[in-house]
């Protein structure tokens, strides 16, 4: 949001001067003839003051797109038209960066421009599914279904997504915590005890040396270590950006146990999902795998898909590339062979889709119950061990005193 400077005449002819911020000029204007006032004079503070100190987001976030869509294809079907429509989207939209991209839609509409033409000015707004399916729509005057075919599409992703997180999150919550704990009780408590322990001379237990022998490591060498994991952090950065190892990181990822699997189911649905919406509205199916590459989100099914192009592109099946990779189940290849052969990939891949989205939650609700008992009692045992260590000489001491 800028700051702008202006000054007028209200209704009654008196002078009127202030600061406001707006999207833009003529969100400024708009805003004060609903005050009543008459523009004389209008100008951006572009001083560092009156900028507004946030982090730059490259994309809307999930949920607000979400919401923008449903809301946009509820609108459409009631019959107001598009430019209107981006108009009230504009107006009551708490994100900012949609708002923006929707003030400046809103404005090229008015210009005379498409609605496809508009947003596909915003990629970073509007992903690549959502141009191309408006373009059919626009093309065969069908919006409302389309939009409302997006909406459904995009709540179905929205929901796969955060199972999938929500399942994640939990075991590296548990063990960001395990970790910290572990480096407060080895750093802060044991080598209280440990001074204690050394002032006595008393033959002390090997799980109670072992503990102060590595409460003694972190205290004196924090920094290294340190050093250390910053040292392999960068250089699976560097990998990872620098020598192509984002597909080893998929790779190795995708097959470890249940974790694994949920993110390949996951991946899966995202993608029949997005290539049954794409075959409903007829995009071309060599521009519907180049849009697929930019969903499915990991590196080892980008390739797949690249072979699976490439195929095409030569006038073979879409199933033969599949068959000879691990990443597909055969389910997934007879489908989509049974949908080549009788026309009707939409249907096919929609039931694929829906087969997986079901198959994530479960998983994701069944990886859930199982880790959270191991994580919970791996947490307690870690610090069961270190209360042990520090214990167990203690009772040692009340028993020679008695």
């Amino acid at each position: 949001m800028a700051v702008y400077q202006y000054s007028g005449r209200d209704r009654k002819g008196e002078k009127r001067s202030g600061k406001l911020k707006a999207a833009d000029q003529k969100e400024a204007m708009a805003k004060l003839r609903e005050q009543g006032i008459a523009v004389l004079s209008l100008e951006e503070l572009t001083s560092f003051l009156y900028k507004e100190i946030e982090i730059k987001k490259k994309r809307v976030k999930p949920q607000d797109f979400v919401m923008y869509i449903r809301q946009f294809s509820t609108l459409i079907q009631a019959g107001i038209s598009i430019v209107e429509a981006t108009q009230i989207l504009a107006k009551q939209s708490d994100n900012k960066l949609l708002k923006q991209a929707l003030l400046k839609v809103e404005e090229k509409l008015r210009e005379g421009r498409s609605f496809t033409q508009a947003v596909a000015e915003h990629p970073k707004i509007f992903p690549p599914i959502f141009v191309h399916l408006v373009r059919a729509g626009e093309v065969g005057g069908n919006m409302d279904d389309i939009l409302d075919r997006l909406a459904v599409y995009f709540e179905k992703q929205y929901e796969t997504r955060n199972k999938v997180k929500a399942a994640l999150t939990y075991p590296i919550f548990i063990g960001i915590v395990s970790i910290i704990v572990l480096i407060f009780l080895l750093t802060t408590v044991v080598p209280t005890f440990s001074t204690m322990f050394a002032s006595l001379g008393a033959e002390l237990p090997i799980v109670t040396k072992m503990v102060l022998t590595a409460s003694q490591f972190f205290v004196t060498w924090w920094w290294a270590l340190l050093l250390i994991a910053g040292t392999i952090v960068g250089g699976l950065w560097y990998f990872i950006k620098k020598m192509d190892g984002q597909y080893y990181l998929d790779y190795f990822v995708l097959k470890l146990p249940m974790i694994g699997m949920i993110l390949r189911k996951s991946v899966l649905a995202r993608m029949t999902r997005t290539l049954s919406s794409l075959y409903a509205s007829s995009v071309p199916i060599l521009q519907s795998m180049s849009i697929i590459e930019n969903v499915v989100g990991n590196e080892v099914y980008v390739r797949a898909l690249q072979e699976v192009k490439t195929s095409l592109e030569k006038g073979q099946s879409m199933t033969k590339p599949l068959q000879k990779h691990w990443a597909f189940p055969p389910m997934v290849v007879q489908m989509i062979a049974t949908g080549e052969k009788t026309g009707a990939m939409e249907t096919v891949l929609g039931k694929v889709a829906d087969f997986y989205e079901a198959d994530v939650s479960i998983a994701t609700e069944k990886l859930k119950a199982l880790l959270e008992p191991v994580l919970i009692t791996f947490l307690a045992g870690v610090v069961g061990v270190i209360v042990a260590s520090i214990a167990l000489p203690m009772f040692s001491m009340f028993e020679s005193i008695q």
